[in-house]
């Protein structure tokens, strides 16, 4: 019987609500869009066994057509597997690789990747490799120290009495609006020749050393010109280190002072804007000048705190959390007569970026009010740094309150938590411009073993809230050699060029003391560090031995990787660690987790999971097994891993034969090297080789087709056993050139591939081999040439069967445009070799489908015809006939779905276009039934790699993008140009004249990062991939009015879904859209409020210096005020009305004037 002709206003009649059909599974709740219980009752999706669905199937009716029976569609599922396996057997050539390989087992041998020894080879190798560092390091740590202590102090050193190349008196600072920026060529600034150098990818000089001093730091000052005097000697030891190693990269000394000194020399990169760069806010200096700290930052926000001083106050907490790392933890807390968190964060939380980014958001917006309770913000304060409950740093301890004075002393709260260990440092700052007496600021300050700052205008901003790292220096330097330690840092972006790079650091004290029997001077004179770039780490691992799917990764004790191929940072800010955990570098679960756990512990291991990874063109999700070894590397905080697929275990060395090798001539001369030469193409395929670095002298190319022009090239100049080139490799290649070659000569040649509709046939090789028959589809051949960065090759090694892949087609773009039938779908499978009890995957073959032509045959093998030529069949009036996807199209729709949830094929002549597309685009209605029923399941994760365009500024900009701004009244009111509001104004002012852009740019384009015009940013990516459910089942969409039957069946020994479904009526039944394209999370990520609540583990340095019983305390801060001047004043304003830029002077506090050598 047929199946009721429906319409919109009919519904199915009395449908039948059962169990799901499989034990222990539910239907996925259908989500209703109006929310509960708002209008009718929501569409239900019902699972209805065979048995159940017959009586619905066979209700009587008008129409001569009913929807087909299970048997039916299963039939035609049988004929789409047979028909895909027949033409894969034919063309795809697996069993007839398989007997090559065998044919040609005396030119290659199997080799066995023994993960323990291969990690313990690596670790121990890349330990070599920064133990060479370590001694550099050391070197010039002791020779600094010997030469300050030697140094003699002169108070009327001069400017031209120095030597020395300014590193940014050759940079072309011109400001955005057409006036030039002061360069600062001065007589005593020498003037170098470069050249380039490829390692350092920059312009050199190896002779000289490089000095970079801050824009806001005075060069003539006498702190400064003592310190380029007495690190000039270094230039000796730089250079005696690079002809020791010279591997060896940037040479770094960063002062306290602020001074860098680097070697090789090399002119500082050029920033868009103002350069910020001040080496003691870089994560590697401040990781060796101090150990790590729990702070908290409370800040005062009575109604006294108000307009300019308050914008100073955020702005100086958000300075103050640029000085933090990894290893620190923070809170920040607003207080007047109660206390309480600016943020979601109610204890210390890690001090990484996204929770800084919290911190800086929520601090925007502090309101002043109320009135000034110190004891209200300590409180809180110690209760913060005495929770034991929590993951913290454990090692330094202090609190940092901003404020614009007060009377209270607080000296009952200092001696309920503080006194008499004084084991929490406390810093007071005074913020703005005021009469207030700072006493008793001072007095906290002295008394906790902290220090006292002034901070009353923007330009003391950044140098006050760093300095503070000279007070906790104190304890590591009376250490004395205990604590002299070389420190590895998280990954960064180098500032001069390099890429990304680790450094090694090492404190340099002062040792000298200013008179006989006089305490050890306790200041650090800065920190010394050498950069290894990661790429030379990388060259340590296996390239090509680990397979397609193998890789080297390490991590740190915060968990974040140093190696991973997932890493890969779109957007780079050198202000800024590149941390990139790795739970979030891969799929997390509980067995990584513990893997992870083990590595941080510096543990041995090695475990077998079963786990799922994301495909390299993040669309698909497969699940996989990995073997996962990891040992530490001494000497470091480092630990090494290796993931080796089972199939992985064995590779292919080719082994050319000794009569050949003996033959001293060009590769060019060797037996299959002709069928690399595009004159071959023509009759044996094209050929597509992986840009691998197969010789030293091998040119580099994007275009594979000069690429191959070039390996020829040098190859006809090359032996085989040439010392410059890499063996192994180069053998591979050869040797894949000759196997690929007997295919096309054994299958594809002799076959024709338009009686298949194929546009090509294809084989891929771990050798690095791409052999595309004919030629001619070369010219629309768009996957990777690299086969282990090419999506379908990967797949194909972690899959049985075969695998779909449509064109790639973005939701956002235009439709494919089916144009010459060049349109097509790649169908691939890995070979897999057996040789002895040894089993390997060194390739993959594959089709490529005419997508229009096997459209077409999709319909006639999903019809009641058995062929193309033979006539549909009609039916009678009178008869009743069920729905094929041939005849009946208009009202019966028939995909193909692949495991991601992407359209591979379809019925639908108007869908054709769309192939390639995630399916909830093309039937929303039909693909979240799929879903709810479990034929799909989502995997949500973050990539916090992303770039994104920059956000519009909001209204609560940073502060000092605003000015306050006087009134006619103020200017006409004597009273207010000698008040310290008028001489805040006039600071301003001057700063924003030195520096142009500070009021209208952001730090990080101030500071002129290559790429402003992008940012890093977090997105949410969805992949969907194959549930639990395996057999076939029919189902209807109960829906109301708009009620769908469908039928989906798995494909066997492929990643496809065949779906029959009716085509819908009418459109009430859109009920929910599945999202699977990547989102931007304007939240940064997940919840960061939640994710502190569950803190990874991590574990911080092994060492502490926080206390040291000889410290002394009485260098605390002695704040100067100077009263504001009507004459400097009225000179100001002149000056301003002339635009008359005034020259920078130098700045006056209490740590310069101790900083005399």
């Amino acid at each position: 019987m047929a199946v009721p002709a429906r319409t919109c206003g009919a519904s199915w009649p009395g449908p039948v609500r059962t169990a799901h059909p499989w034990p222990g599974r539910g239907p996925r709740p259908f989500p209703d869009p109006r929310g509960p219980a708002s209008g009718p009752a929501r569409p239900l999706l019902l699972l209805l066994p065979p048995l159940l669905l017959l009586p619905l199937l066979t209700a009587p009716g008008a129409s001569a057509y009913s929807f087909p029976q299970q048997h039916t569609m299963q039939y035609w599922a049988r004929r789409l597997e047979q028909e895909i396996d027949g033409v894969m057997r034919i063309f795809g050539g697996v069993q007839q690789l398989r007997e090559i390989y065998k044919d040609n087992r005396n030119l290659f041998e199997v080799q066995e990747n023994e993960p323990q020894k291969l990690v313990e080879k690596v670790a121990g190798d890349i330990e070599s490799l920064l133990d060479r560092k370590v001694q550099a390091l050391k070197r010039l740590a002791d020779a600094a120290e010997n030469f300050q202590k030697a140094h003699r102090w002169q108070d009327n050193i001069k400017e031209e009495d120095i030597m020395y190349y300014d590193a940014k008196a050759d940079a072309e600072l011109d400001d955005p609006e057409g006036e030039d920026v002061e360069r600062g060529t001065k007589t005593s600034t020498l003037r170098l020749d470069f050249m380039e150098d490829p390692n350092f990818k920059n312009k050199v000089n190896y002779s000289y050393t490089a000095v970079q001093i801050p824009t806001d730091i005075y060069k003539g000052s006498t702190v400064i010109l003592n310190e380029l005097n007495w690190t000039e000697a270094l230039e000796n030891v730089f250079i005696e280190n690079r002809r020791q190693d010279p591997t060896l990269l940037w040479q770094v000394f960063g002062s306290a002072t602020g001074v860098t000194r680097y070697y090789p020399a090399t002119p500082w990169r050029a920033p868009k804007k103002i350069d910020l760069y001040d080496v003691r806010r870089r994560p590697w200096y401040i990781q060796g000048a101090s150990s790590p700290k729990d702070m908290v930052i409370i800040v005062d926000v009575s109604g006294s705190v108000s307009g300019l001083t308050l914008k100073l106050m955020k702005t100086s907490v958000c300075e103050m959390l640029d000085t933090l790392s990894d290893d620190d933890y923070v809170n920040v807390a607003s207080f007047n007569e109660k206390a309480q968190p600016v943020s979601c964060f109610t204890h210390l939380v890690q001090a990484n970026v996204r929770n800084k980014k919290v911190f800086k958001e929520a601090v925007q917006g502090m309101v002043a009010k109320g009135t000034t309770g110190y004891k209200a913000g300590f409180e809180y304060a110690f209760d913060q740094l005495q929770n034991s409950n929590i993951t913290r740093a454990n090692c330094n301890k202090m609190i940092m309150m901003f404020t614009d004075g007060g009377e209270d002393r607080v000296q009952d709260v200092f001696e309920k938590y503080n006194w008499p260990n004084r084991t929490v440092r406390v810093f007071t700052f005074s913020v703005g411009q005021h009469n207030y007496d700072v006493t008793p600021l001072q007095w906290m300050a002295c008394t906790n073993k902290g220090y006292y700052f002034e901070i009353p205008s923007i330009g003391a901003i950044r140098i006050n809230t760093q300095e503070y790292l000279d007070v906790l220096g104190r304890p590591m330097v009376l250490a004395g050699k205990e604590a002299k330690q070389v420190q590895w840092t998280n990954v960064y972006e180098d500032a001069l060029g390099l890429g990304l790079v680790v450094t090694g650091t090492l404190p340099v004290f002062n040792l000298t003391q200013d008179g006989p029997g006089e305490k050890k001077n306790q200041l650090i004179l800065g920190v010394m560090g050498i950069d290894v770039a990661l790429n030379d780490i990388k060259r340590l691992t296996p390239n090509y031995t680990l397979g397609a799917n193998g890789y080297v990764f390490a991590i740190d004790l915060n968990g974040y990787v140093l190696l991973h191929p997932n890493l890969k940072p779109q957007t780079t800010n050198f202000r800024e660690p590149v941390t990139l955990d790795f739970l979030d570098a891969e799929l997390e679960d509980e067995n990584k987790e513990e893997i992870r756990r083990s590595m941080i512990d510096g543990n041995k291991g090695h475990k077998q999971i079963r786990t799922l990874v994301k495909s390299l063109d993040e669309r698909y999700i497969d699940e996989v097994i990995r073997n996962y070894t990891w040992v530490p590397i001494r000497s470091t905080n480092y630990s090494l891993g290796l993931v080796l697929p089972p199939y992985s275990t064995f590779y292919l060395q080719a082994n050319l034969s000794d009569q050949i090798l003996q033959v001293k001539l060009p590769i060019s001369k060797l037996k299959d090297f002709e069928f690399l030469l595009p004159s071959s193409f023509e009759s044996e395929g094209h050929v597509f080789i992986a840009p691998r670095e197969y010789c030293k002298d091998l040119n580099a190319s994007d275009n594979n087709t000069e690429f191959l022009k070039n390996f020829i090239e040098l190859m006809e100049k090359v032996t085989p056993d040439s010392k410059q080139c890499n063996n192994f490799l180069l053998h591979n290649l050869i040797l894949d050139t000759g196997i690929t070659q007997q295919l096309v000569e054994r299958v594809w040649r002799d076959q024709d591939l338009n009686t298949y509709s194929l546009l090509a046939v294809f084989a891929a090789t771990d050798g690095g081999i791409t052999r595309v028959f004919p030629n001619k589809a070369a010219e629309d051949w768009t996957e990777n040439p690299e086969p282990f960065h090419a999506s379908f090759y990967r797949r194909s090694l972690d899959n049985h069967g075969y695998v779909f892949k449509p064109p790639h087609q973005d939701s956002l773009l235009r439709p494919l445009e089916l144009e010459n039938d060049t349109v097509g779908v790649l169908v691939s499978t890995a070979v897999e070799l057996s040789l002895g009890r040894r089993t390997l995957r060194p390739a993959v073959v594959g089709v490529k489908l005419d997508l229009e032509a096997w459209a077409e045959k999709f319909k006639v093998l999903a019809s009641n015809r058995t062929h193309q030529d033979q006539p549909q069949k009609q039916c009678g009036p009178n008869s009743h006939c069920e729905m094929d996807c041939e005849v009946n199209n208009e009202d019966l729709l028939c995909v193909l779905i692949d495991d991601g949830g992407f359209l591979v094929l379809s019925n639908q002549n108007h869908q054709w276009d769309q192939v390639g597309r995630f399916f909830s685009e093309v039937d929303a209605n039909l693909m979240l039934a799929l879903y709810n029923n479990s034929f799909y399941t989502r995997k949500e994760s973050y990539d916090y790699q992303a770039a994104c365009a920059p956000q519009p500024p909001g209204n609560l900009g940073a502060a000092p993008r605003g000015v306050f701004v006087p009134t006619i009244a103020d200017f006409l009111n004597l009273a207010w140009w000698t008040s310290a509001a008028a001489w805040s104004l006039f600071q301003q002012l001057l700063y924003g004249l030195i520096y142009h852009s500070w009021f209208q740019a952001d730090p990080a384009e101030a500071e002129g990062s290559p790429e402003t015009r992008e940012s890093s940013c977090v997105m949410k990516q969805t992949q969907y991939y194959f549930g639990s459910v395996n057999a076939s089942y029919n189902a209807i969409i109960d829906c109301g009015n708009c009620s769908r039957l469908f039928h989906a069946q798995r494909l066997t020994n492929t990643n496809l879904l065949f779906v029959v479904a009716e085509k819908p009526l009418c459109s009430q039944c859109e009920a929910g859209r599945l999202l699977q394209k990547e989102t931007h999370c304007p939240a940064d990520g997940p919840e960061q409020c939640e994710l502190v609540q569950r803190p990874r583990y991590r574990r911080g340095p092994h060492i502490c210096f926080d206390y040291n019983a000889t410290e002394d305390t009485s260098d605390c801060g002695r704040g100067a005020s100077f009263p504001p001047s009507l004459g400097v004043l009225v000179s100001l304003q002149l000056l301003l009305l002339l635009g008359l830029p005034p020259r920078p002077q130098p700045q006056v506090h209490s740590f310069a004037a101790s900083r005399r050598l």
